[in-house]
């Protein structure tokens, strides 16, 4: 009697911890079942994968989406829609919403709100404050907590939290790794007078290297000295590279593609405001320190810190103009074609889009395509050359710092839990997101 499956993706290059190769997959009940030669088998649906790469499911572990708070500029759904049409099949999305994710009733609403309108599955990061420490212990293990991030720096009232005995407190008080947006407060406010009035390319020299690297550096101390675990958000610097390569007992780091893309030197003069990010994008040679981070292995994760504002919000007069930009609707493509130029290999790829935050952050049943796992690919062509435009982004805000980029390959399917997404550029509905789950 033939094998019955819900889906097979058939004649794909399936590229997985034991390697790339030729292979089917099949699906039941929304989970891996079997990886082999299925062409005899029975399936209530069949994707022709043939010529085509099937990946784990890509996981960005930073996005901001905005919801509830300023929806004018992104919210779950359309920040959901633009992860799909990138072959993004999970978000963790931040806590500097309004009103801040610092409660239980808090995560409660936006798990509420992602239900049923998120395209893709889920997690939330919760804010750690000063206010809530003797609560976070619960909070970060309740459903669709991703875990606890911290602001040391770039960030206003309750969440920033710019001491070392806040952030020592906060590393005591859990037990899951916490994510840390890692600038130096004092610093930022000494180098002030360093802003140029409507000159972005100020932005960089205020926010130097040092105020990275003092924060990286209290950060490893503090969490030494607490016996926890450190996850540093958007490496910016070379030196920060070479220190966390001697930390990886307690931390790891995340990498972004516009870090390991764009630079100062190449994208201001085009870009202006657009290119303006905390912690900032720099020149050359930190760029090559973080592609040297990814070579050597000290970074663990990409994230897209996907942060959209509106063209209007940009056009303001530094420094009265927003940091952020949008990214994970980018991250696939830009990052895949780092893959066609050899920058990167497409295992190392996978390596820090879907098996290491799953080893890191401690995701169950994604990250491997592998029996008993969740169904979540990203399927790509990587011989696919298109130019990213504006008008392909799906975030509210509208744009991308990529408009114009020609690269060499594509997301092209989008499948999160054995339920077809998004398939050459058109995204299925209702909306089937459900929240991560944890170990």
């Amino acid at each position: 009697m033939p094998k019955t499956f819900d889906l097979v993706l058939s004649g794909g290059t399936v590229v997985n911890h034991d390697g790339v190769g030729v292979r089917d997959v099949g699906v039941r009940d929304g989970r891996i079942a079997e990886i082999g030669n299925l062409s005899a088998a029975s399936a209530r649906e069949r994707i022709d994968c043939a010529g085509l790469h099937v990946l784990p499911g890509v996981i960005d572990s930073q996005v901001h989406f905005r919801e509830p708070g300023p929806t004018h500029k992104e919210d779950l759904e359309t920040g959901s829609r633009a992860a799909v049409l990138g072959g993004v099949t999970a978000v963790f999305e931040m806590p500097n919403t309004d009103p801040l994710t610092t409660s239980e009733a808090a995560l409660a609403e936006k798990v509420r709100r992602a239900k049923g309108r998120m395209h893709c599955d889920f997690a939330f990061w919760v804010g750690g404050t000063h206010d809530n420490v003797a609560n976070l212990a619960d909070l970060e293990r309740l459903p669709g907590a991703a875990g606890i991030k911290v602001f040391m720096g770039s960030s206003t009232g309750k969440l920033l939290v710019a001491d070392d005995a806040g952030v020592l407190a906060i590393l005591k008080a859990i037990r899951r790794r916490a994510a840390f947006h890692s600038e130096d407060e004092e610093r930022l406010n000494e180098r002030k007078p360093h802003r140029v009035h409507n000159d972005s390319s100020s932005h960089h020299r205020w926010r130097d290297e040092t105020v990275a690297l003092r924060s990286t550096e209290r950060l490893i101390r503090l969490a030494r000295e607490a016996r926890a675990q450190v996850h540093v958000l958007h490496i910016s610097t070379g030196e920060e590279i070479a220190m966390l390569a001697s930390a990886k007992d307690v931390a790891s780091c995340e990498a972004t593609p516009h870090h390991l893309t764009l630079s100062v030197e190449d994208d201001h003069a085009r870009l202006g405001t657009k290119l303006q990010m905390n912690p900032p994008v720099r020149g050359h040679d930190h760029r090559a320190e973080i592609w040297r981070g990814i070579a050597q292995g000290v970074v663990d994760v990409l994230g897209s810190d996907h942060a959209p504002h509106t063209l209007e919000e940009k056009a303001k007069p530094y420094p009265e103009s927003p940091s952020g930009m949008p990214g994970v609707q980018t991250l696939v493509p830009v990052m895949l074609d780092h893959v066609a130029s050899g920058r990167l290999t497409l295992e190392r790829f996978v390596d820090l889009t879907s098996a290491g935050p799953a080893r890191i952050f401690r995701i169950v049943g994604k990250g491997r395509i592998a029996a008993g796992y969740d169904a979540d690919f990203t399927v790509v062509d990587l011989k696919r050359v298109e130019t990213i435009r504006d008008s392909w982004i799906a975030s509210r805000c509208g744009w991308t710092p990529y408009d114009g980029k020609t690269v060499t390959g594509w997301p092209v399917g989008t499948i999160v839990r054995g339920q077809r997404v998004m398939w050459e550029g058109e995204v299925a509905t209702p909306s089937r997101g459900e929240a991560v789950r944890f170990g």
